[in-house]
């Protein structure tokens, strides 16, 4: 177990020492501010399922399933008490999105559905036609289609009951379709494009802006570093056509730069794994392992009174104690890696929940360059 413990958490480090300081693109580390998501909502039913949609209480199905289902059948000539109508083959449901980026109408996007009653699956069901609307209740789009929910939830007859993923959260793959221009998705010569940082830092941003510049030279810079989290870029006087304005902008995406990584070690205590990014550094520390080991045992003992005595026999419990501690181990070790730090935690006979206790008395020890986070 320890020898596969250090083989992942070496592999892991070292793959994160390569890859953190290999070059990435900007259209990958940053997004538009110009264009954005907008969160849609909407409530509807979902039909056709094999009697495990919201089930009935008495001779009635749940309130608000069986008011949709009635309000639904009066939009198509048809007039159904409530009382008589049976809601097993039918669920209500929730159904949420975001707008897709760049987004224009006829645009199909996925939705997510789920139960909002108290239906047992959403498997193979069918969404109805769903009016969609952000937190303002503007109206956006509409989705409808058969929902994909990956899973299964089947009581048999005998009463035992089969369950694999969750059955009551589906979507619906390109089940809605857009009909309202998104703004801001087109690109404008008097409108700077600005770039946010999908992680902020004050490094990177000034990278990008230099990447950028150094591309595209000119009097005056044309991106500049605003914050953390923002580069502006203003486009090239030369550029007057939406075409040309549209190559400048994949061009700015493909150009690469080293992002800036801050020093983390992430620590799982569940599972007991150790991950660290390539900057992370650690001074000398000195580090004692040992383990005390504590038995305690109980052996019943027999007492019995003495002749003609007016006693009686019990047994009483005599407790015996005993305490062993193995030697502790002591050692100074200079590893200026986290990848070096556990190869020799693990030499030692340190098990993966040790080397996360050393982990964390080095942080507070002051000898690890590195934000530590437990999870």
């Amino acid at each position: 177990m320890i020898k596969k413990f250090a083989f992942i958490t070496a592999a892991l480090i070292l793959l994160q020492q390569v890859s953190a300081q290999g070059p990435s693109r900007i259209k990958d580390i940053t997004t538009y501010r110009n264009v954005r998501q907008v969160h849609l909502v909407g409530y509807g039913l979902v039909v056709g399922l094999n009697g495990t949609g919201d089930r009935a209480i008495g001779s009635r199905g749940t309130l608000f399933t069986v008011q949709s289902i009635a309000n639904m059948l009066e939009e198509f000539g048809l007039t159904v008490e409530s009382e008589h109508l049976r809601t097993r083959n039918v669920a209500a449901v929730m159904v949420t999105a975001s707008t897709p980026r760049f987004g224009k109408p006829g645009t199909t996007f996925d939705v997510n559905v789920a139960s909002l009653g108290d239906a047992s699956s959403l498997e193979n069901g069918v969404l109805l036609m769903v009016p969609l609307r952000d937190a303002r209740g503007v109206y956006y789009g509409l989705a409808q289609g058969p929902v994909s929910v990956g899973g299964y939830n089947i009581t048999t007859l005998g009463g035992e009951r089969l369950r694999n993923n969750y059955a009551l959260v589906g979507r619906v793959p390109n089940g809605a379709s857009l009909e309202r221009q998104m703004l801001g998705s087109e690109l404008r010569t008097d409108q700077p494009l600005e770039l946010l940082l999908k992680e902020p830092n004050y490094t990177t941003a000034t990278r990008i802006a230099n990447v950028i510049n150094q591309y595209s030279p000119s009097p005056t810079p044309l991106a500049q570093t605003m914050d953390a989290s923002l580069v502006r870029v203003t486009y090239p006087p030369a550029l007057a056509q939406v075409y040309e304005l549209v190559q400048f902008v994949a061009s700015i995406e493909t150009l690469t730069v080293i992002k800036d990584i801050e020093a983390r070690v992430v620590i799982n205590e569940r599972t007991g794994t150790v991950v660290a990014g390539g900057n992370v550094t650690i001074g000398s520390v000195m580090v004692s392992h040992g383990a005390l080991q504590i038995h305690t045992t109980t052996t019943p003992y027999v007492s019995q009174p003495g002749g003609f005595s007016t006693g009686r026999t019990v047994t009483v419990p005599i407790s015996q104690t005993t305490v062993t501690e193995e030697a502790g181990e002591a050692a100074v070790l200079s590893a200026a890696t986290v990848a070096e730090l556990s190869a020799a935690l693990n030499g030692m006979g340190f098990k993966p929940r040790d080397v996360i206790a050393v982990f964390q008395a080095i942080k507070e020890a002051g000898a690890l360059n590195a934000k530590l986070i437990i999870m």
